[in-house]
């Protein structure tokens, strides 16, 4: 099992991040506020909870170099926060937007970070020391339609392709930013490589429901997660050609049992039916988010050169840790 422990932090858990040294943890309970909690002495106790959005905050990033927290809000606000002494500063970020800001990551070198919108556009921020606030500057080419995803490539850059055919939901550099992944509603997972005028890119289609979020683990290894509540695995052979291998939890059931041998007939029929779907449900291994995943976060600290952990938060309000060591068959990947 790769589940290193399971946290009932809320009801609902629209987004999480991880401190520095991975002590705190940060995460929205589907309100408009972030609470902050500190594990101590095996426990997790809450230490802060911000208040300043006015709705839903939709994105949180912990940057690991500056221990800064920035939010975005569908209240179209974003601030970054730096703690001074016990307490969290927040300082504000002049957005201009005139629609939800939905999701936030820090660039590579923590010196910017991006915002994509409801208003179909991307705002990169930058900090003012003269003025102590933080402002933006919106990329001009327009989306068709909101952005619900951010990712900035390893060298600190930002770059637009039109590559998807569908909904897009998440995308994610490879480590050497080499490879770009990305998942949309049409339960595919898309690569694209040789990022240029003309990428080429591979799709790889999968008979489950749809992914919301993924995570590039190696330069070979996909986690993907959405709403089958159950991580999944894709994996790049030798030759660089991608595949889906398993999802990270067991799902397969275990063999039903016998029915009374004294039935028989129609009635024998039915009821061997009946027992036999009771059994299976009985027996199915059950995943351990009972909800939609809604983000994947690296458990990673600076100096790593591979991640083998990350965490997963859910409408169900869990964050799970995982770690992919405990699997033999994939440690050829990390």
């Amino acid at each position: 099992m790769a589940i290193v422990s399971v946290h009932q932090f809320a009801q609902c858990v629209t987004c999480h991040a991880w401190s520095p040294e991975h002590s705190m943890i940060a995460f929205c309970p589907n309100n408009n506020e972030v609470h902050i909690y500190k594990l101590l002495e095996g426990k997790w106790e809450k230490m802060h909870v911000l208040h300043k959005h006015d709705q839903i905050v939709s994105g949180i990033d912990w940057g690991r170099s500056s221990n800064r927290i920035v939010t975005v809000s569908h209240d179209r606000n974003s601030y970054v926060w730096s703690q001074e002494g016990i307490e969290w500063v927040p300082t504000l970020v002049i957005l201009r937007l005139n629609r939800a800001a939905l999701c936030v990551q820090w660039s590579t070198k923590e010196n910017k970070f991006a915002v994509g919108s409801g208003a179909k556009t991307v705002c990169v921020c930058y900090y003012e020391q003269e003025n102590n606030w933080w402002v933006s500057k919106v990329i001009r080419k327009r989306h068709d339609s909101s952005v619900t995803s951010v990712a900035w490539h390893p060298d600190n850059q930002i770059m637009q392709l039109d590559l998807s055919f569908s909904w897009s939901f998440a995308m994610k550099w490879s480590p050497s930013g080499s490879t770009l992944a990305y998942v949309g509603h049409n339960s595919m997972i898309y690569f694209a490589d040789e990022i240029g005028p003309s990428p080429s890119a591979q799709s790889v289609s999968f008979r489950d429901l749809p992914l919301r979020d993924i995570l590039f683990v190696s330069e070979r290894l996909v986690i993907g997660a959405g709403f089958d509540c159950n991580p999944m695995v894709f994996v790049a052979d030798d030759i660089g050609l991608w595949s889906f291998l398993r999802f990270l939890e067991d799902k397969k059931a275990t063999p039903s049992t016998k029915v009374n041998s004294q039935l028989s007939g129609t009635f024998g029929k039915f009821y061997s039916q009946s027992k036999s779907n009771d059994a299976n449900e009985a027996s199915r291994t059950r995943p351990a988010h009972e909800n939609c995943i809604t983000s994947i976060v690296p458990l990673k600290k600076a100096g790593d050169t591979t991640i083998s952990k990350f965490s997963t938060s859910g409408l169900d309000g869990k964050v799970i840790v995982w770690d992919l060591r405990q699997h033999p068959d994939l440690l050829q990947y990390l």
